[in-house]
């Protein structure tokens, strides 16, 4: 029961991550997969741990950290993410709670959809906000917070899952206040 509630919180978190950057909880979980024995893919998960797989998602990742950075050419990244973002948390979910097996595919799959895409809608949405109020100049520095920020989340998942879901209701309360603050004064 432990096993498969962890396995889940693992899940949830690494779709979390996956919302603010599609290919660092991959890039994660395939070296995590490959090097260590913190992680067990199922087939047909097994293959992110592929040699060419980590390049390609090394590769990518560099590309979205880079052009996450720059105002105007962020705002199209996260039109051209709201694709890869929403998957890359399903395949997370979906292979990260397949472990247990206790959760149908499916279910595991939209999920993770849905969580996933739930974050990168908040981002989408929040992001030409940081552009108009800073000018531009604040992009990179919420764009490293974002990636920081995916990159604890998707370790967190990895070695303590539990305490991910503790940092994620955390994160959603800051958000609800931080919102709802702006509403009040509006």
């Amino acid at each position: 029961m432990i096993q498969a509630f962890s396995a889940i919180a693992g899940a949830f978190g690494l779709s979390t991550s996956a919302g603010l950057n599609a290919y660092l909880p991959l890039l994660v979980v395939a070296l995590a997969a490959r090097y260590t024995t913190l992680i067990q893919l199922n087939e047909p998960w097994n293959v992110m741990t592929s040699g060419w797989v980590i390049a390609v998602l090394a590769v990518l990742l560099l590309v979205e950290m880079t052009v996450d950075k720059i105002p105007a050419v962020d705002t199209l990244n996260d039109g051209i993410q709201t694709i890869g973002r929403p998957l890359a948390g399903a395949i997370l979910f979906a292979a990260g709670s397949g472990v247990v097996g206790e959760l149908h595919p499916v279910l595991a799959f939209i999920a993770g959809l849905l969580i996933a895409g739930g974050v990168h809608t908040v981002k989408t949405v929040a992001r030409p906000a940081v552009t108009a109020t800073t000018g531009g100049t604040g992009n990179w520095l919420v764009s490293l917070l974002e990636d920081g920020l995916s990159l604890v989340l998707a370790i967190m998942a990895i070695l303590v899952p539990i305490l991910v879901l503790l940092l994620i209701g955390v994160l959603l309360l800051l958000v609800v206040e931080i919102t709802g603050s702006r509403s009040v004064k509006t």
